[in-house]
């Protein structure tokens, strides 16, 4: 009987470390989500973690938005903490560090990502009491199904096939053996339509929580309320964007360039001036005048021989910009003075 007594009282107490005042009253702590915006693999992250844990607060974030929001999020109490898919660049890695160290005093916090990060920063984020989980062979919705599966139904490998096909990450070890399990036809039509939902929508949040929500209760993108339309009206300015792309690229020894003066995602269009150039590597910019930079999207092909999430990082540095990225895809701001040198540095140092 004692017994008995002695193991509710534990189970009680650990229960209240997860509780605050408030009102007068105990409430649960938030589960926070912060995961990537703009693509399948952080969305399908995001949808990973709400599903495996209930999560109470989902937020989604492009690379210039995240230390103000995680600054933000360090002034509330949280329980948990999941930072998925938001690559760093050594202008802003030593602040994620720092920030995130703070929060995982009071809360558990797990950064997972899959782009390149500096031997130093992952020392300190562990030495903070950050939980890594990083590799740069898989996309993080690969490493978040990987790391949770036990706490996920079986359908969650087909968001993270879909997160895996769309970052051209389905080759990797843990991904060539998700991506065949399901028809391929069907993977990349849903695939490739939640791709478009999510260029679609960059200034709709409310739309993105809809995709994160559908997806977290295991449905497919088609089950997204009026996502395929969305699809389906992105495609045709896609269809009608390919001529205005083609009359504005400038190829160079190594290196495509064009500005990004269509009403499409930077990804969207740096593919197109990738396939059409036959270079090892393109890229796209547009400036934004609030912040007087360039936002420039990069993706290499097969022929690129170089790590272009470091290289760009390295650049950019330089340049008083930041980016980064992962081997054959890559993102930066640059200042708008040094567009120029940026290219002209860029094309030299691919091979």
């Amino acid at each position: 009987m004692f017994s008995a007594i002695l193991c509710t009282a534990v189970a009680f107490s650990f229960f209240l470390k997860l509780l605050i005042p408030a009102s007068g009253r105990y409430s649960v702590l938030e589960i926070v989500c912060m995961s990537h915006k703009e693509d399948v693999d952080g969305i399908v992250s995001a949808a990973l973690v709400k599903a495996a844990f209930n999560a109470t607060t989902i937020i989604l974030s492009d690379y210039p938005s995240l230390i103000p929001r995680l600054e933000r999020l360090a002034e509330r109490k949280i329980g948990k903490l999941f930072v998925c898919d938001l690559g760093l660049s050594k202008r802003n890695e030593e602040k994620f560090a720092e920030i995130l160290g703070r929060i995982a005093k009071d809360a558990d916090v797990t950064y997972i990502d899959h782009h390149d990060i500096s031997p130093a920063i992952k020392k300190a984020l562990k030495k903070s009491g950050v939980k890594l989980v990083h590799t740069i062979k898989e996309c993080t919705s690969v490493q978040v199904y990987s790391k949770y599966k036990a706490k996920l139904p079986a359908h969650a490998a087909f968001l993270a096939a879909m997160g895996a096909l769309t970052d051209y990450m389905e080759a990797k070890p843990k991904a060539k053996l998700l991506v065949p399990r399901y028809d391929r036809q069907f993977l990349m039509l849903e695939a490739t339509a939640t791709s478009y939902m999510i260029s679609a929508s960059q200034k709709d949040d409310e739309f993105l929580f809809r995709i994160v929500d559908t997806l977290s209760r295991m449905k497919y993108p088609h089950d997204v309320k009026e996502g395929f339309e969305r699809a389906e009206k992105y495609a045709r300015k896609v269809a009608n964007a390919v001529d205005t792309i083609q009359g504005s690229i400038v190829t160079l020894q190594n290196l495509a360039h064009a500005p990004s003066t269509v009403d499409l995602s930077s990804s969207m269009v740096v593919n197109f001036v990738l396939g059409s150039s036959g270079k090892p590597a393109a890229m796209v910019y547009k400036l934004k005048e609030d912040i007087g930079s360039y936002v420039v999207s990069i993706r290499g092909s097969k022929k690129c021989k170089v790590h272009l999430g470091r290289l760009v990082n390295e650049i950019t540095t330089e340049l008083g910009g930041s980016g980064g990225g992962h081997d054959k895809a890559s993102g930066a701001v640059v200042p708008k003075a040094r567009l120029d040198e940026f290219i002209k540095i860029l094309d030299s140092k691919i091979a």
